[in-house]
């Protein structure tokens, strides 16, 4: 039953239907006209239709041609003036050569204020480039004319310095010029030192020169106009003329030979550090790098008068304590804004220290390498400057620990007062929070809906994205907080993964040098031999201390383990090789080594890798420790080769205790390295090199025991008990191959035959092609050169058994081996009379009987062919 409603609500209900439907239209309509002001923005309008007489277009902008034109016509001009002064300057009198140039200057620097005027910049930097050239003629002409009795060097001093004075005042009269300041500022930097080029009466000195010059750019950097160009001009040329009398102000400081003589340089740089500091003070850009020079013209100033108050070898030490003292005042008196710098600059020395005291670390962890040719030739030992095997003069040595242990206290305190990057600061009252700029969503325009009528759902299609407010931006990242001063604000990583953990660096840096510093304790002091071993003896232990129990230096330096490590092996090894020197000495460094590495393997509590590093050098030590012993029994080295045997089976037993220990194999290949030294001292002994590659196929084998050892080991101790036998063999004069052969053959042919019981389809030549080949082969190739009859008949036998036995059993390897080397050997033993019977018979037989067989092969050719395949198929057939 359908219920139509009455007219007068129909009608109602078609009005307003039609009233959204024109809504929706002029919504379409909206969206259709966005859509057209976008297309035609991003569509490039079509090329211009082609006109047959029209001009082509310009191939530059009328801009730069202007530009060009005015150059050159520039550039000509002053060509002709400087012709005009220096060739026609003769033709012409004493008021015409004034009137001429005075003429032209006066043109051409006046003409450029009624340019300005009409905005003709180009043409008035034009002509004020030419004015320029024009007042250095004029100076020219002045000296030739009037003034050629004065000095070269002078006028050009008092010229230079008045031409930048006058240049500086027509620049800034007019401000729109862009040459006269720049030049100005170039020109400025000749006066002083063109005057202290003079060396007249008082002029000053080149350096102090270089300086004022210097101080005047980092003037005109500060305080001048914000001119293009203009301050990094003079914060150039402050640099370059300060750079070069920090160089001669550094130079004389070193070469100064006593204090009165270094305060001159000493002032110099001072007076530079303060021009540096006021320039870094006032100038945020710049504050480091002029910080940085600062600090390091003050420590080489202080320096310097330290370094000629004390001897030869102490002036690093005087240039350390003075960074060290700028190190003092930075922290307490010094600006924020200056202290990045000034650290720098006293880090960068203390750095400087520690590398020049490197090479004496080097050379006493490496100097007793210089005496292992007196080895037990000494009864006390040598000193401990006697160990170094260099001369080095006695004041260098002295100040070598001093300046180690004050660059390790510095970083010992710098860790300290540096935050590690994974704590999270706490924002300061009045920090700023950071802002993130936030990009609205460009949209199109709502479509303007009429009065009165709803206005369609915003996901209705065809409409367009409702342009809401912008998303907020999110807050700064836990990690951005933590260090909001450092790392970059936009566009790259922020935090601990952007940024090295500066507080580790140092305390890790601080270990190393404090057990450098204490390392070179005994050749500063020239201590004896016994205390020298005991020093070295007790930091060895200390590092491998600090190597095995990383949590006591956890707060200090978090990454302490590998450079303690480093350490402690370096210690270890070269007090092994200093302990040479005595018989004592020897056992009871090497007995005190290997207790503790094996002690420090056993109690660390690091990483693994640590862990198996100390075993494996303690393993060394033991190796080293058998070896001494073995020495001072007056063992030969084939002997000496069964002691040492000891240490991979003392390892293949802890091996076992410790199983699948991520330690046990690094020790056991460490262990197995000792096997091979022991291999190589039994080498000249063949019975004893028997006997020893028979010991260790049996610690081999012992090995072999544990499953996760079984493949590598059992096939080692197969080799080393082969070799064994060979070597054996070799010592009693046994030539015959098949003693060599067989007992490779025999349990390579047992191993075949366990595994095709386990795998029956397992190829022949996989199980028992290897142990045949060992035998047959080598006893093939002596039965062809043996003139006996015993080899060759029992090869053949062996060789026939192996035929029948493959035929029998379908075995490919027993019966392709076997008949080969069968044929072989028949043809070996048949050659002679064979060779008797075709010279008995006539020539013409071999010749017919070849003709035969091919006739009958050829005849019977399909059949030979079936064979073949039958016989190919029935091969492959077969294991």
């Amino acid at each position: 039953m359908e219920n139509v409603p009455p007219p007068a609500e129909e009608l109602a209900i078609l009005d307003r239907e039609l009233v959204r439907l024109d809504a929706r239209r002029a919504q379409l309509l909206a969206r259709r006209a966005w859509l057209l002001t976008v297309v035609q923005q991003h569509v490039a309008p079509p090329p211009p239709a082609a006109r047959p007489f029209a001009a082509p277009p310009p191939d530059a902008a009328p801009r730069s041609v202007q530009n060009l034109l005015l150059t050159l016509g520039g550039i000509l001009l002053t060509i002709a003036a400087i012709a005009f002064t220096l060739v026609s300057w003769g033709h012409l009198g004493i008021g015409g050569r004034s009137a001429v140039l005075g003429a032209l200057t006066v043109a051409a620097l006046a003409a450029p204020v009624a340019l300005l005027r009409r905005t003709l910049t180009a043409t008035a930097e034009s002509l004020a480039g030419l004015g320029l050239v024009l007042m250095v003629l004029d100076t020219y002409a002045l000296h030739r004319v009037a003034l050629a009795e004065t000095g070269p060097l002078a006028f050009a001093a008092v010229a230079s310095a008045v031409l930048a004075a006058l240049w500086s005042a027509y620049g800034l009269s007019l401000e729109r010029l862009r040459i006269p300041l720049p030049v100005a500022v170039l020109t400025a930097q000749l006066p002083l030192p063109l005057w202290s080029l003079t060396a007249g009466p008082g002029a000053p000195p080149m350096e102090w020169a270089l300086l004022a010059t210097a101080s005047l750019d980092v003037a005109v950097a500060l305080w001048t106009p914000t001119k293009p160009g203009l301050r990094p001009l003079a914060a150039t040329g402050a640099a370059v003329t300060g750079g070069w009398a920090l160089l001669i102000g550094g130079a004389q400081s070193v070469t100064a030979d006593t204090p009165l003589d270094a305060l001159a340089p000493a002032g110099l740089l001072l007076a530079a550090a303060g021009v540096a500091l006021f320039a870094a003070w006032r100038s945020p850009s710049a504050a480091v790098p002029c910080a940085a020079v600062a600090g390091l013209a003050t420590i080489a100033a202080l320096g310097a008068v330290a370094r000629a108050s004390v001897p030869e070898g102490w002036s690093v030490l005087g240039y350390l304590l003075c960074a060290v003292g700028l190190l003092i005042l930075v922290r307490t008196l010094s600006p924020r804004r200056l202290r990045p710098g000034l650290t720098a600059a006293a880090g960068a020395v203390h750095a400087l220290a520690a590398l020049l005291m490197l090479p004496l670390v080097a050379l006493t962890l490496a100097g007793p390498l210089s005496t292992t040719d007196t080895v037990w030739s000494s009864a006390t030992g040598p000193t401990a400057r006697g160990a170094l095997g260099v001369p080095l003069p006695e004041s260098g040595l002295t100040a070598a620990p001093l300046v180690l242990l004050i660059v390790a206290a510095t970083l010992a305190t710098a860790s300290r007062w540096w935050v590690s990057p994974t704590a999270t600061r706490t924002a300061a009252p009045g920090d700023a929070p950071d802002e993130t700029t936030q990009h609205d969503r460009a949209g199109a325009p709502e479509a303007p809906t009429p009065a009165g009528h709803p206005a369609p759902e915003p996901g209705t299609p065809g409409t367009p994205p409702p342009a809401g407010p912008a998303e907020p931006s999110a807050g700064p990242s836990p990690t951005a907080a933590a260090w909001p001063a450092w790392g970059p604000t936009t566009g790259a990583p922020s935090g601990p993964a952007a940024r090295p953990d500066r507080r580790a660096a140092a305390g890790t840096g601080a270990l190393a040098l404090a057990w450098a510093g204490l390392f070179v304790v005994p050749p500063a002091l020239d201590l004896d031999y016994v205390a020298t071993l005991t020093l070295h003896m007790l930091l060895t232990a200390a590092a491998l201390a600090l190597a095995a129990r990383p949590a006591w230096t956890a707060r200090l330096a978090p990454a302490a383990v590998p450079v303690a490590l480093t350490c402690s092996l370096a210690g270890a090894g070269s007090v092994a090789v200093l302990s040479l020197a005595t018989r004592p000495a020897t056992f009871t460094v090497l007995g005190t080594l290997t207790a503790a590495l094996a002690a420090a393997a056993l109690a660390a509590r690091g990483p693994r890798a640590v862990q198996a590093v100390l075993a494996c050098t303690a393993t060394g030590f033991a190796t080293a420790l058998l070896g001494a012993v073995a020495a001072a029994a007056e063992l030969p080295p084939h002997r000496a080769a069964l002691l040492i045997l000891a240490v991979p089976a003392a390892v293949a037993l802890l091996g076992a205790r410790l199983g699948r220990h991520p330690v046990a194999l690094p020790m056991e290949l460490t262990g197995a390295a000792a096997g091979l030294v022991a291999v190589v001292l039994a080498a000249g002994d063949r019975p004893t090199l028997a006997l020893v590659l028979a010991l260790g196929g049996v610690i081999a084998a012992g090995t072999a025991v544990r499953a996760e050892r079984r493949p590598a080991a059992g096939r080692l101790a197969a080799v080393l008990f082969v070799l064994a036998t060979w070597v054996r063999l070799y010592a009693s004069d046994i030539t015959t191959p098949e003693a060599y052969t067989l007992p490779v053959t025999l349990p390579a042919l047992a191993v075949g035959v366990l595994r095709r019981r386990r795998d029956p389809g397992a190829s022949s030549w996989t199980a028992y092609g290897p142990g045949l080949a060992a035998t047959l082969l080598p006893s093939l190739v002596a039965a062809w050169g043996d003139d006996h009859w015993l080899r060759p008949l029992l090869l053949g036998l062996a060789a026939l058994s192996l035929t029948l036995t493959g035929a029998r059993l379908r075995l490919q390897a027993l019966l392709v081996l076997g008949g080969t080397v069968l044929a072989l050997d028949a043809l070996h033993e048949l050659a002679p009379y064979v060779v008797q019977v075709v010279g008995a018979l006539p020539r013409w037989l071999p010749p017919a009987l070849a003709g035969l067989l091919l006739l009958a092969v050829g005849a019977t050719y399909e059949q030979r062919l079936r064979d073949a395949r039958r016989l190919r198929d029935t091969l492959g057939r077969m294991r």
